[in-house]
C-alpha cells in the first residue's frame, strides 16, 4: 500500500461555531472556495455520516471531480470525508479547536491518498513527482483553510 500525507494548520479569528457552519453548508461551498467550481448535494438533509455531493474542483491548472462522502462526524470538533478514484482513496480530515476561550478555532485539515496496490511504474512515479505533489497539495489545503476562515470571520461580524 502507498500514502501520501498532507497537514496544514490556520488560525481562525472565528468561533468553532462559526467555522463549522462553514465547512457543513455544502449550498454555500461554491461561493466560499474558490477552488470549488460546482457542487450537488447528492444526499439532502442535515450534515451527518453518509451525507454526499458530487464536487468539481479547479486545482493546478485542471478540473476534476469526485464523490465526497462523510465518513466521521464529531460536530464543531472533526468532520472526515472519503473520495475514491482509479484505486486510490482520498481521505479529508478537518478538525477544529477553540482558543481563547471560543473566541478563536485553530482550523486542520490532515489529507491523504491511499493506493492498495501499486505496481512499481506507479511507486517511481509518486517517488519522482511526490515530492511536488505534496507541496501542490499543501498549497491547495492551504488555500481552502483560508477560504473557510474568510468565511466564517464574515459570519458574525
Amino acid at each position: 500500500m502507498s500514502t501520501h500525507e498532507a497537514w496544514v494548520t490556520r488560525r481562525v479569528e472565528a468561533s468553532p461555531e462559526a467555522v463549522w457552519e462553514v465547512v457543513t453548508d455544502l449550498e454555500a461551498a461554491q461561493e466560499r472556495l474558490s477552488q470549488v467550481t460546482q457542487l450537488h448535494v447528492i444526499t439532502p438533509g442535515p450534515y451527518a455520516v453518509g451525507t454526499g455531493w458530487r464536487e468539481t474542483r479547479r486545482m493546478m491548472g485542471a478540473s476534476d471531480t469526485q464523490d465526497l462522502w462523510v465518513v466521521e462526524n464529531d460536530p464543531y470538533r472533526r468532520t472526515v470525508t472519503e473520495a475514491r478514484s482509479g484505486g486510490t482513496t482520498y481521505r479529508t480530515a478537518l478538525s477544529l479547536e477553540a482558543l481563547e476561550d471560543g473566541a478563536a478555532t485553530q482550523l486542520s485539515v490532515h489529507f491523504s491518498g491511499s493506493t492498495a496496490e501499486s505496481g512499481a511504474l506507479q511507486r517511481l512515479a509518486l517517488k519522482v513527482v511526490g515530492p511536488l505533489g505534496l507541496k501542490l497539495t499543501e498549497k491547495a489545503l492551504r488555500t481552502e483553510l483560508d477560504d473557510i476562515a474568510a468565511a466564517a470571520e464574515s459570519l458574525h461580524r
